[in-house]
């Protein structure tokens, strides 16, 4: 939309005094409201302030006006220089309450452009505001969705060494069982401390499930929506060129010493 259309626009929109309403008030919650929301908001509250002192003053200088001139029609036939006094005394505090009113009266029109004027003023700060958060916002929430899907994929490679190395634990076990017996491996399991075989699942372990050096089961991770054959796969390369990558190292190694 141009510019000029956009302010056409929002010029016979009706905008609702801003600071009376709460949930105004709650667009910065989070972040706190920026020094020209404040000032603006400040500028709006005593003009608000300033309109209900004005009709305060008004009621009571009618108040006031009405008895001076009940006080004037009651001396207006009195003869003695007291009465007379009185008289022009009532008449010029008459005439200054009037002025007094008619300057209010006259202030009293003006305040609502001008607190008009303040609140459109303090409507456009808070939409600048507001759309630079929403900006703000998108742009952490999509580098946040980026960070997630990193870590997932890096979570899911996890899933799938930890079920590897498991199952690579349980036949190390086996096989050991199998060579030295129940024995033997029960003595070295003494003298090695603990240590985790097999998955959960694996009912048919030949030993009791093992546990971290801390403690903890770690067979149990539950994750949703994995593509455990894909990971497996991705997993599986990962693994043979780490392999490949230790047996060429080995060469040098032999070819060096020979």
């Amino acid at each position: 939309m141009a510019e000029k259309d956009f302010s056409n626009a929002l010029a016979n929109i009706k905008v609702p005094i801003l600071i009376l309403d709460q949930k105004w008030h709650r667009l910065f919650a989070l972040g706190g409201k920026p020094e020209t929301v404040k000032e603006l908001e400040s500028k709006e509250n005593d003009l608000i302030k300033r309109e209900a002192e004005i009709k305060q003053e008004l009621k009571d200088l009618k108040k006031v006006k009405e008895n001076l001139m009940a006080s004037v029609m009651s001396n207006m036939e009195g003869t003695s220089d007291l009465v007379s006094k009185k008289l022009d005394d009532d008449k010029r505090l008459l005439e200054e309450c009037n002025e007094r009113i008619a300057s209010n009266e006259d202030e009293l029109l003006d305040i609502p452009n001008q607190t008009d004027e303040v609140n459109r003023e303090l409507m456009l700060a808070t939409m600048d505001y507001c759309y630079d958060k929403l900006r703000t916002n998108s742009s952490e929430a999509e580098e946040i969705t980026e960070w997630i899907k990193d870590v997932r994929v890096k979570l899911k490679k996890n899933v799938i060494r930890k079920h590897n190395r498991e199952i690579n634990n349980k036949e190390i076990y086996s096989y050991m069982h199998d060579v030295f017996g129940m024995e033997v491996l029960n003595l070295f399991d003494m003298q090695n401390g603990q240590f985790y075989i097999g998955s959960a699942d694996d009912k048919e372990a030949p030993s009791p499930t093992k546990t971290d050096e801390n403690g903890k089961d770690l067979s149990n991770v539950d994750l949703e929506d994995i593509d455990l054959d894909a990971v497996a796969k991705e997993t599986k390369a990962d693994e043979e060129a780490e392999r490949e990558a230790a047996l060429e190292s080995g060469d040098e190694a032999t070819s060096e010493d020979s």
